[in-house]
């Protein structure tokens, strides 16, 4: 089928009036008449009776016509879709995000991936590293943005770092570590509540804390949700690990305080958007990653 040709058909059906319909179609009188020829004898059948001051279609011809504008208006759509598609105004992106960006970053980048692209179908998926790269790798998602500091380098990955965010160690309001600086040990006697360590982290809190080599510190409650973990921060004395960005509006508020410690200096994590190498990426996800490296503009050091 020749969708240019159908158009002609439509047109002269229209119109039933060869000058006015190649008119319509741009085309002078007899490129017109020869492109109805030409359908009709690609088809095999008469579309059009001719009669002197008179066009109709013929019994075939309201068959194809009525099929013609169908395809035709599918056409457009198609490309109508092809266009919202390539402009990421349409379609649909499946993306994994670490615990700590999905409390920090993806607020914002939801936000505004919502606003900007609302046609767009978006799934994300939450989890650990290791859990996002199975996930990568079976291509359920098309890329993943988390902590990548204990990932292992593979030749088969895309890493687009972004930055990080420091550590630091937060008490509700009134506790009575509030207020004064201490040593980590003094502050470990509370329990720790923290999201899934990495290996690094692990021994350096071992080696802040003095412990003999080989011994890993023992963590109160681990606990990728924040939201949990800041539950349980404000409602018991366990001492939560975060982010300044993690427990905003709680510092803001003032129900929770970042406490001074001595020796405290933990390095920022080091966040990527991990992809596979060679892989074109949807418009849509190409949006969702762009989100979030303004999200991380805006929030990480």
């Amino acid at each position: 089928m020749n969708l240019r040709r159908l158009n002609h058909v439509v047109a002269l059906a229209d119109t039933l009036h060869f000058a006015r319909a190649a008119e319509a179609a741009h085309l002078s009188q007899p490129a017109f008449s020869r492109s109805i020829q030409a359908i009709e004898s690609d088809l095999g059948i008469r579309l059009f009776d001719r009669d002197v001051g008179d066009v109709r279609p013929t019994r075939a011809g309201e068959f194809v016509i009525e099929r013609a504008r169908k395809l035709l208006f599918e056409a457009r759509c198609l490309q109508r879709d092809v266009d919202l598609y390539r402009d990421s105004q349409l379609g649909d992106a499946a993306f994994g995000v670490g615990p700590l960006l999905t409390a920090t970053l993806m607020p914002r980048a939801l936000v505004a991936l919502r606003r900007e692209h609302p046609q767009v179908a978006l799934r994300m998926e939450v989890g650990s590293w290791v859990q996002l790269l199975e996930s990568l790798r079976g291509e359920n998602i098309e890329f993943f943005a988390a902590d990548v500091s204990d990932m292992p380098r593979d030749s088969a990955l895309d890493i687009q770092l972004i930055g990080g965010q420091p550590a630091n160690l937060y008490v509700r309001a009134g506790h009575s570590l509030a207020g004064r600086e201490h040593t980590l040990q003094e502050v470990w006697a509370y329990g720790l509540a923290v999201p899934t360590l990495l290996s690094r982290s692990t021994v350096e809190l071992a080696a802040l804390l003095g412990l003999p080599e080989g011994q890993e510190a023992t963590i109160a409650l681990e606990c990728d949700n924040y939201a949990m973990l800041k539950t349980v921060a404000l409602t018991t004395d366990t001492v939560l690990g975060a982010t300044d960005a993690a427990v905003r509006e709680e510092l803001k508020s003032g129900a929770l305080v970042r406490l001074v410690v001595q020796g405290w200096l933990s390095p920022p994590s080091s966040t990527g958007i991990v992809r596979l190498r060679g892989r074109t990426l949807s418009p849509a996800a190409n949006a969702a990653i762009a989100a979030i490296v303004r999200a991380a503009g805006e929030i990480n050091v």
